[in-house]
């Protein structure tokens, strides 16, 4: 009997935070469970955190989009807009770089997350993403052009896999359920998370913090909360969202245990088991905090129009307390979360994974 050859397939996430990153990790290991062989393209903070996760695959360099943030919520669009050159000139270069490796380097398969440059004729392409309904504060007009544009780069693909319930709002309602489709054959994929809920860590009494996403917002929402955790009364975990280290010194706080970063396995049993989740509202924590139905208080970035939209949506089917980080009380939202029935939680469907990877298989077979 003849073995089948294995697919080689690269995966590369957006650079854009971490989450990007740690919601391929299922992806990959669902690959890995059907036979393949993986690639996994990122730059160097991308891939020192999937080297933790999975040391066996292998690793290529991929610069970012480096993008950044502003410091300010009103200056949040004229930020990115200024960027947007780099952005495109960054599109432009893994374009090359994957022309490049695939004369290198036998490549059947691609799965991008959110990185547009990576898709090639005749090499079937997957697009990961949970947005294709792009919120903009400029209003509806605005919304529908960025879409159109949006799906002009998705459509170079052969695939669109969503992160998400197929049956709305799930968990990111009008992102990912928009009325327009892109052209390209689309699969609702179920959120993608690392973690799992797990019986066996009971609930304990403290908040575990995440920091995460672009500077300077990290840095300032850390600042913002380690100034309020003295008089908060509580027992805190903080995970700093920093895989290479090299943050801003932090005050020596009783009863507060920081962490750059954790590892799967550990940063699974403390979300299990806290009490409260602080975090921000972007949509790969939000799919963590799903997987094990924790409490969450919900932050969104200053003027990340994204993360606005998903607080709001969590915060009117009550499943979430928001605040923003301009006006963040961290007692007050403590006490507003104990006092109410607030829980994010998402039916666990890995079927639906388990399929879109089967399909996307036998497609890189006929090449």
């Amino acid at each position: 009997m003849l073995e089948h050859k294995k697919k080689n397939i690269l995966v590369a996430p957006l650079d854009w935070g971490l989450g990007h990153t740690t919601r391929c990790i299922p992806v990959i290991c669902e690959l890995l469970k059907q036979g393949a062989r993986v690639w996994a393209a990122g730059n160097e903070v991308q891939l020192r955190l999937l080297q933790q996760e999975l040391p066996d695959i292998e690793y290529l360099h991929l610069d970012g989009y480096n993008v950044h943030y502003s410091a300010k919520k009103g200056s949040f669009l004229r930020t990115m807009a200024k960027q947007t050159p780099a952005i495109l000139k960054a599109i432009k270069h893994e374009r090359e770089w994957l022309q490049k490796l695939i004369h290198k380097q036998p490549i059947d398969g691609i799965i991008s997350d959110n990185r547009f440059g990576l898709s090639c004729p005749g090499i079937p392409a997957v697009f990961i993403t949970h947005q294709l309904r792009i919120k903009n504060p400029l209003g509806k007009m605005a919304e529908g052009l960025a879409q159109n544009i949006n799906y002009k780069w998705i459509n170079q693909f052969s695939r669109c896999w969503i992160p998400d319930d197929e049956a709305a709002p799930g968990l990111a309602g009008a992102l990912s359920h928009p009325l327009k489709m892109p052209s390209v054959p689309c699969s609702y994929i179920g959120p993608l998370s690392r973690m799992q809920p797990a019986a066996k860590y009971e609930k304990g009494d403290h908040i575990l913090v995440l920091l995460s996403g672009p500077e300077p917002q990290r840095s300032l929402f850390e600042k913002i909360i380690f100034n309020q955790m003295p008089l908060a009364g509580h027992n805190f975990v903080v995970v700093r969202g920093l895989p290479n280290a090299g943050g801003p010194l932090l005050p020596v706080l009783d009863h507060v245990i920081v962490f750059d970063h954790l590892p799967t396995d550990q940063l699974n049993r403390y979300l299990c088991s806290a009490a409260v989740v602080i975090c921000r509202s972007g949509y790969s924590s939000i799919m963590d905090i799903s997987a094990v139905g924790a409490r969450a208080i919900l932050i969104p970035t200053p003027g990340q129009t994204e993360q606005e939209y998903l607080a709001a949506l969590l915060e009117r089917s009550k499943k979430a307390v928001i605040s923003t980080q301009e006006h963040f009380d961290l007692a007050a939202a403590l006490s507003r979360v104990k006092t109410g029935n607030y829980q994010i939680n998402s039916p666990e469907n890995n079927q639906l994974l388990t399929g879109a990877v089967a399909a996307f298989l036998e497609d890189c077979g006929k090449n």
